[in-house]
């Protein structure tokens, strides 16, 4: 079925692509007619320009080291196109349309009064014609009519960085929000010329969407969906080009003390982005390639077609989450990334949790329903301890009441006050097989590293991400664990402080908490 799926989809493709380039004749014949030309004279030559040199390109999220010469030179940029098959998500396979064979396109890093001398090779395998628009270049189509190119051929055009910032580029060959839709866009930094301010570390981070015929996880070939582009429906909101891009191994890094630069892009075809890191405010943002920063910024809106300079110090360790605010393309369609940060801690800056007690809105003056039943069947221990067997009972039952607590506090948020969890989204855990098929062990286990992948609960598939809550005591995962198992359905004995505790010391040092 699925080579059927994927023979279907490239024969679609290949089919495109002929009425494609049929509709594309008049603007390949005028690109062809405008290289066959007759000279106007010799071509010109900058005094300004002195020596030649090959741009250093990189794949995101690394970035091209800073340019020190303090001449404008000749600069060689060559971009090969490449429709390549790749991850989108796990077990998610599409057939994107790159500059350089990734999303997004290479980083390109020149400097303001360069004379660019560009080459875009498509490659021959390759089934459409391509082009690039650099929002870089001052000149028709920033640069789209002279490099207009087919399957197994190269176009060459040059071009003058006037202006410093950083711009976009992408695909302007039609439909343009096809190409772009399929990955094709990426930056093009020009330097001023006295060169940007001394940062510790630089990232490239580009967020896009892509339109797929299947829903949000749908295993297989993808392909793209025309009717979910024009309604601007997409499946994936994602940061440089896939889910997950930016997390766990994948994750930026950086220490205590030092300023981070993002050269953030939009490639869109369609939505805005509302860029935020949270737990960080950006001290410094050059908003739409602009030359002139803003202070002290929450959340940056960067258009599609658009970009931004966003600086930051960072001050205390811990995970960083960076989101398109938009939060549902954040936590559910895939527009998330993470900045890890190592150093010692400063807890003058941020203490961390510092009181965890229970609240639950009810009777706060004489205590919650939970507190209150907590103190009664503790008074009621006391009385039998010393020869009553009810005693193994009313522990448990203290356990659960502790346990609600700590649930309405951390965990009902996504699975939802009454264990049901959310349709499509969150697994339930009220009567769920899932949990019966599980040890005690894969429970704990569960909470203190997190969970991610497909599961199979009550005859529905979930796949999503369970962070972990190693945060929490050994006595409240071992409270919340036994109110789960014990609730709604669901029957199982309690959980011990010591086997949380046991279970800790041998999975080691857990991931951290990501939002500490």
């Amino acid at each position: 079925m699925n080579m059927l799926k994927r023979t279907s989809i490239h024969a679609g493709v290949t089919a495109l692509a002929a009425v494609l380039l049929a509709l594309s004749a008049r603007q390949l014949s005028a690109a062809a007619n405008q290289a066959a030309a007759p000279s106007t004279g010799a071509k010109l030559v900058d005094p300004d320009v002195t020596g030649v040199e090959t741009a250093v390109l990189t794949q995101a999220p690394n970035v091209p080291p800073p340019i020190t010469r303090k001449k404008p030179a000749k600069v060689i940029v060559t971009v090969e196109v490449r429709e390549v098959t790749k991850r989108l998500a796990d077990g998610v396979e599409y057939v994107f349309w790159t500059f350089g064979g990734d999303v997004p396109g290479s980083f390109i890093r020149v400097r303001e009064g360069d004379q660019v001398e560009f080459h875009l090779n498509n490659h021959q395998n390759n089934k459409m014609p391509h082009n690039i628009d650099l929002h870089a270049v001052t000149g028709p189509g920033g640069g789209a009519a002279s490099s207009f190119t087919a399957p197994g051929h190269s176009s060459q055009f040059s071009f003058k960085a006037l202006n410093p910032g950083l711009y976009l580029y992408h695909c302007a060959t039609a439909p343009v929000g096809m190409h772009v839709g399929n990955g094709m866009y990426g930056l093009i930094l020009v330097e001023p010329k006295e060169g940007l301010p001394p940062a510790d570390r630089e990232y490239y981070v580009m967020q896009g969407e892509f339109y797929t015929t299947g829903k949000y996880g749908d295993e297989g070939l993808q392909g793209f969906d025309m009717n979910k582009a024009t309604d601007e429906r997409p499946t994936y909101v994602v940061f440089n080009g896939a889910v997950g891009s930016l997390v766990g191994d994948k994750a930026l890094t950086a220490k205590i003390g030092e300023k981070i630069r993002l050269f953030v892009g939009n490639g869109g075809p369609n939505l805005a982005c509302s860029f935020h890191v949270i737990g960080e405010i950006l001290d410094t943002v050059y908003p739409e390639a602009g030359t002139q920063p803003t202070h002290n910024v929450q959340t940056t809106v960067i258009p599609p077609g658009g970009s931004a300079i966003v600086e930051f110090k960072v001050e205390v360790p811990g995970t960083y989450i960076l989101v398109d605010h938009a939060l549902f393309r954040a936590f559910n369609k895939g527009a998330l990334g993470m900045l890890r940060v190592d150093g010692p801690q400063d807890l003058l800056v941020y203490s961390g949790k510092e009181v965890d007690a229970v609240y639950l809105g009810k009777a706060a003056e004489a205590g919650t329903d939970a507190e209150k039943k907590v103190t009664a069947l503790k008074a009621e221990v006391a009385q039998e301890i010393k020869s009553n067997p009810k005693i193994a009972g009313l522990t448990k039952e203290i356990q659960i009441e502790k346990g609600k607590g700590v649930y309405m506090q951390t965990c009902f948020v996504c699975h939802q006050p009454e264990g049901e969890g959310l349709p499509g989204q969150i697994p339930p855990l009220a009567k769920s097989d899932f949990l019966a098929s599980l040890a005690k062990e894969d429970y704990i286990r569960g909470v203190l590293l997190g969970r991610s992948g497909q599961i199979v609960v009550n005859g529905k598939s979930y796949n999503g991400v369970m962070t972990p809550l190693n945060y929490l005591t050994d006595e409240q995962i071992a409270s919340v664990l036994t109110y789960v198992r014990s609730s709604w359905g669901n029957s199982g004995d309690a959980v011990t402080v010591a086997e949380v505790g046991k279970l800790r010391n041998e999975v080691g040092s857990p991931p951290p908490n990501p939002y500490e």
